[in-house]
């Protein structure tokens, strides 16, 4: 049991606030990238990469997109491991907070600044260099800051706490985020400008802005040697890595962890065309969805909390998948329900609400718990390279999800075209179920026990 104080609710929140940065910054990212850059026809933005399928199969955004999330999964390792072994005076994991959470919201910015206003070589080169500089500087931060989590949190019930804030910081980053059209749409009436190209550049570059700042908050307000066990990990990069996975425990989490975020990936990027193309309502309907997806997973969040310490986090995660499951089955039969297109748009986020309070809760919660029951085990604290090694499997089922949405694309992504987007929803069941029956495998009373006994 660590000696070190617990942070006050105020340094709690300063933690959490960081999430929100880059969660906001990760999912402009994720919910408007292939959307910007390969729109459908009635989207009323230029096609600015070219639409041709290499392989009869991938496309360019396809080869774009999986490149810079191979790259992040690739550099995630790497960061950890730099990080476990800092002997910086400031500590283990703040340093690399402050180094890197101004250049990752440049360069989501430049993202989506291309050189050229149509299809254009030019355009890919400086897509991939924008991301891959953008990915490496976010490892950089999110490595390190969920390093923090088991380290801040000194028992299993302060760890669940610290994972509920930041899963509510995190929701809050993708309704931040889902703001992007409607902001985009205030600046073309607001002031008058009349390219929408422009009009999404400037509503990324505002909310890109205050997510850097947000992201300093832990940098500011947080003394890791007060708070925190700071003993430097000596385990090279690959012994690290290979530690990790012989854990029993983490590899049945991340396995399902792998598929449930290939899963998340390919229908939060099918998102706007869901409503676009499938139910053919206004895009800027999108922010309203998201923020009431969040706001009605606040007020499951104190359920979780509750429902965790009481029947455990393991069986309301497996719950969670099968549920999010059966959601993405219905995605398939979008615009084809005996009911107003609205209607249909408002009752799947109401009931894909549920599972994402549990889901964004536990999990990280689950992988503290494995962190410091490998730490007791060993002598060695490795939780950078724990988190590092479930966001590197992360990071691979995130490019899966998009290589599989973006390649389904090529089967039809327009109104009245829409096969491909139907079948999104069809992989997003599939990898759902996959997940929640491997994680059965997980034994948490073990884990707990022998943390209790400790």
């Amino acid at each position: 049991m660590s000696t070190k104080p617990f942070l006050s609710p105020g340094k709690q929140a300063a933690y959490a606030l960081g999430q929100l940065g880059w969660s906001t910054l990760v999912n402009i990212i994720g919910l408007t990238l292939v959307y910007f850059y390969l729109p459908p026809e009635n989207a009323g933005l230029p096609t600015l990469i070219t639409t041709v399928a290499f392989l009869g199969v991938f496309n360019a955004i396809t080869l774009i997109v999986a490149s810079g999330r191979l790259f992040d999964a690739i550099t995630d390792p790497l960061i950890a491991n730099l990080s476990d072994r800092s002997t910086h005076p400031r500590g283990r994991r703040i340093p690399f907070l402050a180094v890197g959470a101004l250049p990752a919201a440049l360069f989501c910015v430049l993202m989506f600044a291309p050189l050229v206003r149509e299809v254009s070589t030019i355009n890919i080169v400086w897509l991939v260099a924008a991301q891959l500089l953008f990915y490496f500087f976010l490892t950089v931060y999110v490595t390190p800051y969920f390093a923090l989590l088991p380290e801040l949190g000194h028992t299993a019930n302060q760890r669940l706490n610290l994972s509920t804030w930041i899963s509510i910081t995190y929701a809050l980053g993708i309704m931040v985020a889902a703001q992007t059209p409607a902001l985009a749409s205030l600046v073309q009436s607001a002031l008058g400008v009349t390219d929408k190209v422009t009009a999404f550049q400037i509503a990324i570059g505002g909310l890109a802005f205050v997510a850097m700042l947000l992201m300093y908050l832990p940098v500011i307000f947080i003394d890791e040697n007060r708070y925190c066990e700071r003993t430097p990990s000596t385990v090279p990069l690959f012994a690290a890595l290979r530690t990790t996975f012989r854990n029993a425990g983490f590899r049945y989490y991340v396995v399902a962890d792998f598929a449930y975020f290939m899963a998340l990936t390919i229908v939060n990027t099918g998102l706007l065309y869901y409503i676009t193309v499938l139910l053919l309502l206004e895009e800027a309907l999108v922010s309203g969805l998201l923020a009431i997806m969040v706001i009605l997973s606040f007020v499951f969040y104190p359920a979780v909390n509750l429902l965790a310490r009481r029947i455990g986090k393991k069986p309301l995660i497996i719950a969670s998948f099968l549920w999010m499951s059966v959601i993405f089955f219905g995605v398939f039969f979008l615009g084809r329900m005996p009911l107003p297109p609205a209607a249909q748009a408002y009752g799947l986020i109401v009931l894909y609400a549920i599972p994402i309070a549990f889901l964004g809760v536990l999990p990280n919660a689950v992988l503290g718990d494995i962190a410091e029951h490998d730490a007791m085990r060993t002598g060695e604290r490795l939780e950078g390279m724990f988190f590092a090694a479930r966001t590197l499997m992360q990071k691979l089922g995130q490019t899966m999800g998009v290589v599989i949405f973006a390649s389904l694309t090529i089967l039809g992504r327009n109104p009245g075209d829409d096969l491909g987007i139907r079948l999104s929803g069809m992989a997003g069941f599939a990898l759902c179920l996959a997940a929640g029956l491997v994680f059965i495998r997980y034994n948490e009373r073990k884990v707990l026990d022998e943390l209790e006994r400790a």
